[in-house]
């Protein structure tokens, strides 16, 4: 059936496409980076101030915050999504109550997860990947860190919810305020109070808290689309249900992630064990090389962000050639970034070394060795996001978690797991550039599938009309 919608009044099908794109993934962007700029910052404090076994801790601990990126997004955006919803449809009571069933659901996960940390710590890093020589600093700074994770998961999740609520200014002033507090503290409880890889977690922590208060001062004084009343805090298993049915494909995403850290860990462990590097300097060489990437991801995937309600209205509008046009723009945009990465990690590897004040032989030539080979196709991992976020933007959820397990799970898991075994180490290197053309063929072939369906559903549309 055609569309009879007018969108003449709405900038989402009238004003210029890169604008739009600019408008909307800035903020995006903005928040992204200031979510990477936690684990970075720490990283290079931590290779100057400790050493390479500190940053071998936090790249095994880093598999718990992960968890609680999920578990933020399950609640978070799923709230929010629903919270959007149900006020468009003009349905404020119920708004209001998957609201208050969300914070409270962010306060009881978030506790739980913290206290079942703390309880099975040892046995959690081990699993994720700690040797012996890596454990005098995962677990005090682990042990500190979790104390943090309610603060984190509410803050996080709260990021959406004040978003929904047409506040992205004071969104991002929560994200922004706790990374602030983090750059500035780590280096004084470092240096200045010489507390060690402690006085890293404890400023990470702080900042956490930092950022989750602000969001609980937004929700008692600010929140302006509804009012929160107690009683709607009560746990409902219905509201809290429909949370989960539209938070479960970020979180599943990060789950996938967690689960190829904790392998890539611990194969690096026993492989690195085999070879003249040993176990810990792979887990710290990677731990850097990654947590410099997320700086490039979350360009990628704030650009993703940003084309999502302009792919989603002109879709829904039967707009398609401004859908096509956003996606090129987008990939366009992501394959700048992804240029810039691989520049870096090829022409630049020693730098990006030298910023983690990384000074052992062994560490340097195997981190330069890793950027050159398993990041070699990072030239095309803007792809992969854009696309999967593509997909889920115009109502092909199936699709867009099929794209998002595409690089991570259905392809480098089995690589990781299956070529070190006939060439050792140095097979996990080559994993990487494997498993990203293969993605990267994989969001080609689906993409060009899905303009080919559009196309006729505009040839169908025109000819009822």
């Amino acid at each position: 059936m055609a569309r009879y919608i007018d969108t003449s009044s709405s900038p989402l099908a009238t004003e210029p496409v890169g604008r739009l794109l600019c408008r909307f993934s800035i903020p995006a962007v903005i928040s992204m980076l200031v979510d990477s700029l936690y684990n970075v910052v720490d990283q290079i404090y931590i290779g100057h101030g400790i050493g390479m076994l500190g940053i071998a801790a936090t790249n095994v601990a880093f598999p718990m915050t992960i968890i609680c990126t999920s578990l933020s997004l399950l609640i978070g955006v799923g709230c929010a999504a629903n919270f959007n919803l149900n006020m468009g449809a003009g349905k404020r009571e119920r708004a209001a109550h998957i609201l208050g069933v969300a914070l409270s659901l962010l306060v009881i996960v978030g506790v739980v997860y913290a206290a079942a940390a703390n309880l099975f710590l040892a046995d959690i890093l081990t699993l994720f990947g700690m040797t012996g020589q890596i454990k005098p600093y995962a677990m005090p700074y682990s042990r500190i860190v979790s104390v943090g994770f309610p603060f984190l998961i509410f803050a996080n999740a709260s990021s959406h919810l004040i978003r929904a609520d047409g506040n992205p200014r004071f969104s991002m002033s929560i994200m922004l305020s706790g990374a602030v507090f983090n750059i500035v503290f780590d280096p004084i409880f470092l240096f200045v109070f010489d507390m060690g890889i402690e006085g890293i977690a404890l400023a990470t922590t702080l900042g956490q808290v930092l950022s989750a208060s602000l969001a609980l001062y937004y929700f008692r004084h600010k929140f302006r689309s509804v009012a929160i009343k107690k009683s709607y805090l009560r746990p409902s298993f219905i509201h809290a249900k429909a949370i989960a049915s539209l938070g479960v494909s970020s979180f599943i995403n990060q789950i996938a992630m967690m689960i190829v850290q904790v392998a890539l860990n611990n194969t690096l462990r026993y492989y690195g064990a085999l070879s003249v590097y040993g176990s810990e300097i792979p887990i710290a060489s990677v731990g850097m090389i990654m947590k410099t990437n997320t700086l490039f991801m979350a360009l990628i995937i704030g650009i993703a962000q940003g084309s999502q309600p302009i792919n989603g209205f002109n879709y829904g509008a039967g707009n398609y050639d401004r859908v096509r046009q956003t996606y090129r723009r987008a990939l366009a945009a992501g394959t700048c970034v992804s240029a810039l990465a691989f520049i870096t990690y090829q022409v630049f590897p020693y730098r990006v070394v030298a910023a983690f004040g990384a000074k052992n032989p062994e560490l340097i030539s195997f981190s330069v060795r890793w950027m050159r080979i398993f990041m070699f196709m990072t030239i095309a991992n803007g792809i992969q996001p854009i696309t999967a976020n593509f997909f889920t933007s115009i109502g092909r959820a199936k699709m867009g978690i099929i794209m998002s397990l595409t690089r991570q799970v259905i392809f480098l898991l089995p690589l990781i797991t299956i070529l070190p075994a006939v060439w050792g180490i140095d097979g996990m290197m080559f994993a990487g550039p494997i498993a990203d053309t293969a993605a990267v063929t994989a969001a080609v072939l689906l993409v060009r599938r899905e303009f080919n369906r559009m196309s006729l559903l505009a040839l169908s549309e025109s000819a009822v009309f």
